[in-house]
């Protein structure tokens, strides 16, 4: 026995002992996930036992070093813990863009300092954190953003305004691409972190026509911003923002993969809902795509592992994951039939469904368009000419 088998064996060992069944049941909605954060209210007992068990261990954050709240594993290792978790359905212990998005670029390009003290408490789940990209004027285009930090000796002032900041009225802090310097279109962007308490931070949620506000607009007035929490070299935020927009994209393109309790057709079959033979085939030929796009993504994760990936290869995933969530939600609605239009029932348990469905119609924007998407695959990977 290999000695990845004997861990395979470890960790299934230690997941059914420590995964709480409630943990092992799909996640339907936010209020499911665990996000962690200074304000957060565990749901149950259980998912706070889940999370506790995971922080005990590093498995928030498996593949990140000890030193920093992780586990330490190796790619190998990472990969069988993944699907080890998937083997039994088990919940992530933890929802957090500081795990998608912001750790993966401190440990490229925080300093030692920053690394210690913001790390640890990501993989704990203390801090919940929110992005603050995009701006009214400045969306796929973001080197046009005008969000400035004034220069003050040992701080910066920031003033100007975020909009679609995912969560920002429940996060702790923001990590927020702030112009500071109005001579240099692409390299006067720094790459800031602070504390949405600070004065001057407001928030405003935006309704969506799901009837959720998931989104926010966020406004900075004379913020007072400290010098040493700048990320990266001033003037290089675009650096840090491009690396960090990968991981975005790839935990966005997760949501497209297939169905957690198995393939699509086998989910719905258990339902009853495959009578029709038209839908039997379009749902087939889904779990055809879900299972491509899985192979895809596990051959890009292991390629970046090795030092093999190609820089656009998150603009593959995003496209593809991102229109498989679409194609996913609409072929769950067609087989609920008119009881999938019901907005307020308790049968459809407030009309997740369909208010699920409308939230799909955001991931070909958020994170980049698909528009953008294609752009980019057909010029760094296709290599063919520009408009």
């Amino acid at each position: 026995m290999s000695d990845l088998d004997t861990f395979r064996q470890e960790i299934r060992a230690w997941l059914e002992e420590n995964c709480p069944p409630e943990m092992r049941e799909p996640v339907r909605d936010d209020d499911d996930a665990c996000w962690g954060g200074r304000n957060f209210t565990f749901k149950n007992e259980a998912q706070k036992v889940w999370l506790e068990r995971c922080v005990a261990k590093g498995y928030t954050v498996p593949d990140w070093p000890k030193a920093y709240g992780g586990a330490g594993m190796s790619a190998a290792e990472a990969k069988i813990w993944r699907e080890e978790m998937v083997r039994i359905n088990a919940r992530p212990p933890l929802s957090s863009f500081g795990i998608w998005m912001l750790g993966p670029a401190l440990l490229k390009f925080g300093t030692e300092e920053q690394k210690v003290h913001y790390l640890g408490q990501i993989a704990r789940g203390e801090i919940r954190w929110c992005q603050g990209y995009s701006e009214p004027g400045s969306g796929s285009d973001l080197v046009s953003l005008q969000t400035f930090g004034e220069d003050k000796g040992d701080h910066w002032v920031v003033n100007g305004q975020k909009i679609w900041t995912s969560y920002a009225n429940k996060a702790d802090w923001i990590f927020c691409l702030v112009r500071t310097d109005k001579t240099n279109k692409y390299q006067g962007i720094s790459f800031l972190l602070f504390d949405m308490t600070t004065p001057g931070v407001s928030t405003k949620p935006i309704k969506l026509i799901s009837g959720s506000s998931p989104f926010c607009e966020t406004f900075f007035d004379n913020v007072v911003v400290p010098k040493d929490q700048i990320v990266g070299q001033l003037n290089r935020g675009w650096d840090v923002a491009k690396y960090l927009l990968g991981h975005e994209r790839e935990m966005i393109s997760a949501t497209g993969g297939a169905d957690r309790a198995g393939s699509l057709g086998a989910t719905l079959g258990r339902n009853g809902a495959l009578e029709d033979p038209v839908l039997r085939a379009q749902v087939a030929l889904f779990d055809v795509d879900a299972l491509a796009f899985t192979c895809m993504s596990e051959k890009f994760m292991d390629e970046v592992k090795i030092g093999r990936g190609h820089p656009a290869q998150p603009n593959m995933m995003k496209y593809a994951g991102t229109e498989l969530n679409k194609a996913r939600l609409e072929l769950l609605m067609s087989a609920g039939g008119s009881t999938a239009l019901e907005w307020e029932s308790e049968e459809t348990e407030g009309g997740a469904l369909p208010r699920s469905w409308l939230r799909t119609k955001a991931n070909s924007i958020e994170g980049g368009t698909s528009e953008v998407m294609l752009n980019v695959i057909s010029k760094r990977i296709l290599e063919l000419p520009g408009a």
